[in-house]
């Protein structure tokens, strides 16, 4: 689990940082914006509890509120474990765990999102560079298709050239490589549905 990869010994400021990371990231505030206003979105549209599904389901500020808090709450932790200076791997670590708090939430049943924002969030604390043109490479492709999906799979995918590059910490490399695997997986339903042309269009 993600306490196996934290050294032995570590600073219990370090196992509390990966930990709260995980307790942040889990916080689904997608289905608690929406829950406010009287609706679950676990039950309308696709069923997601990210932005994009807040957006058809609440409109697009909400969406844009959904978007902002779940990048904030990966990008928050991550940046708390480069303040502290905890090296490339634990601040990859914390990351992952926000990430992973985020798609298997425990206040959802082991259940929750599909990652894209959190990772996003993530790297902009880790590697604003590479999330800067990822998020570009995501926006192009949803103005040209308007398949959020789609946009969010191949920002994904662009993260991974860019990390090589540019030459940023292996650690970073792996992460992207492991959270688009995670977030590939997340898509598989997506990607179906894009396969045979019926994948909702923004």
């Amino acid at each position: 689990m993600l306490l196996d990869v934290i050294p032995s010994g570590s600073d219990p400021v370090v196992i509390g940082i990966v930990l709260g990371a995980f307790l942040l990231g889990s916080i689904p505030f997608g289905v608690l914006l929406a829950r406010a206003r009287g609706v679950d979105l676990k039950k309308v549209g696709s069923g997601n509890i990210g932005a994009t599904n807040a957006a058809r389901a609440l409109g697009k500020k909400s969406g844009v509120l959904v978007l902002l808090l779940d990048t904030a709450k990966a990008w928050l932790p991550t940046a708390a474990a480069l303040w502290l200076r905890l090296g490339s791997e634990l601040a990859a670590v914390t990351a992952f765990a926000a990430f992973c708090g985020h798609i298997y939430s425990p206040w959802l049943k082991g259940r929750g999102g599909k990652g894209v924002a959190c990772g996003l969030g993530a790297f902009l604390a880790l590697a604003p560079a590479c999330a800067g043109i990822a998020a570009l490479v995501c926006v192009v492709v949803v103005a040209a298709t308007r398949l959020g999906s789609l946009g969010s799979l191949l920002g994904a995918a662009s993260l991974l050239p860019s990390l090589w590059f540019l030459h940023e910490p292996r650690a970073y490399f792996v992460l992207g490589v492991v959270m688009f695997l995670l977030i590939l997986w997340r898509h598989r339903e997506n990607i179906d549905r894009m396969l045979h042309r019926r994948e909702n269009k923004l």
